[in-house]
């Protein structure tokens, strides 16, 4: 499944691209005066290949939700089944996300790829556990690399099953150390250095900051090099990433 959804990415179309640019350029406004926003307005055409952009209503939100080893760590105050405690918040509507989505019409959708402890049945919750949390990424891979192609099939399918019905798709991540694991990520794909790459998440004391520096340190040293291939990619994510 991968493989065929890497055969079939496509460039956004450049001639709408271009003809969404001298769209907002003929309109009653001095050219750029827009911002950021003329650009995602040119991308949105790019995208849908066509100008104007249909607008990318209704929206779904995907929040994909793991646990990761590297809690034993201590890169983070908070226990682990805040996971599962925000996993089924989010999935009764009581999370921030869910307040938004309201406001703007949009569908919410939790998906638990890696969650350590059962979360149970829920209306709005999908249940496509590939593993109980990662390994630890400090003292070696989170995952294997099989796993790693699993949960990533996870989220072709369901953005799959939303394309059906909705022409937008929010995505978003839960897990305790989460940002532990996207620092790391951060680092192997860019070459970002961990005290760059490495935020305080939660808001840690400097103490705790200072580990959590280390561990990434740690962890992105065992990616040879900024992966350059689909392969290395995903044994980059099997190395430091997390299953959400």
């Amino acid at each position: 499944m991968l493989g065929e959804v890497i055969a079939a990415v496509r460039p956004r179309d450049a001639a709408a691209e271009r003809a969404a640019r001298e769209r907002l350029d003929r309109m009653t406004k001095p050219p750029g005066s827009l911002g950021v926003l003329e650009d995602v307005a040119a991308q949105l055409a790019g995208t849908a290949g066509e100008c104007p952009a249909p607008l990318p209503t209704p929206a779904a939100v995907a929040v994909f939700a793991g646990d990761h080893g590297v809690h034993a760590q201590g890169v983070t105050p908070w226990p682990q089944e805040v996971t599962a405690q925000m996993v089924a918040n989010l999935a009764a509507g009581g999370a921030v996300v869910n307040a938004f989505a309201a406001q703007l019409g949009a569908d919410v959708v939790v998906v638990d790829v890696g969650v350590a402890t059962p979360v149970g049945p829920a209306a709005n919750l999908l249940e496509r556990n590939v593993r109980r949390g990662t390994a630890d990424l400090a003292v070696g891979p989170a995952m294997t690399t099989d796993e790693a192609r699993r949960a990533v099939e996870v989220g072709i399918e369901v953005a799959t099953a939303l394309a059906a019905d909705h022409r937008c798709l929010v995505t978003g991540d839960m897990g305790i150390t989460n940002t532990t694991a996207s620092a790391a990520l951060v680092c192997a794909f860019t070459g970002a250095s961990p005290a760059d790459a490495t935020g305080r998440g939660t808001g840690v004391d400097d103490p705790t900051l200072a580990r959590k520096v280390e561990v990434v340190t740690r962890a992105v040293a065992r990616v040879p090099a900024r992966p350059a291939t689909p392969e290395q990619a995903l044994a980059a994510l099997a190395e430091v990433g997390g299953l959400e």
